[in-house]
């Protein structure tokens, strides 16, 4: 089971028990968070995608640690000018470990309307081409009347 989810602007592909380094959250070590904002959740192939998010679907994690990455370094020069600047930064992180992916019966039942809309859906298109054929086979036999009449 894995999810897509949105943890400070950034999408991941989370699963359970594992340990993932995401932009820095404003939580103290050892604090549970949850995050609602799921894209998309995988429960043994029945995928549940969200308009935007899924209903009922969060994914629980708690904040190992808060830390720098590697040293980025930015260096600019322009040829010939004698133009050449340094400049680096550390992007701040956090190290959380996704514990739980949970869904809902909220979740379940808002996948069986969607299924039922686009059945309407199917239905609805299938009655508009056939009503269309219809016309325009009428179409051709008045042409062919007017045809014939000249």
């Amino acid at each position: 089971m894995y999810a897509v989810v949105d943890i400070a602007g950034q999408q991941f592909r989370v699963t359970e028990k594992t340990k993932y380094y995401v932009p820095k959250l404003d939580e103290k070590i050892d604090a549970k968070i949850t995050f609602n904002d799921v894209l998309m959740v995988d429960n043994d192939k029945k995928i549940n995608f969200g308009s935007p998010f899924v209903k009922g679907a969060k994914v629980s994690a708690k904040v190992l640690e808060h830390l720098k990455d590697d040293k980025v370094i930015v260096f600019k020069k322009k040829r010939r000018t004698g133009y050449q600047k340094s400049n680096g930064h550390r992007q701040q992180l956090t190290r959380i470990e996704v514990t739980k992916i949970a869904l809902t019966k909220e979740t379940k039942a808002v996948k069986e309307t969607k299924e039922v809309k686009t059945a309407k859906v199917t239905e609805a298109v299938k009655e508009t081409e056939t009503a269309e054929k219809t016309i325009k086979a009428k179409a051709k036999e008045e042409t062919k009347e007017t045809n014939n009449g000249s």
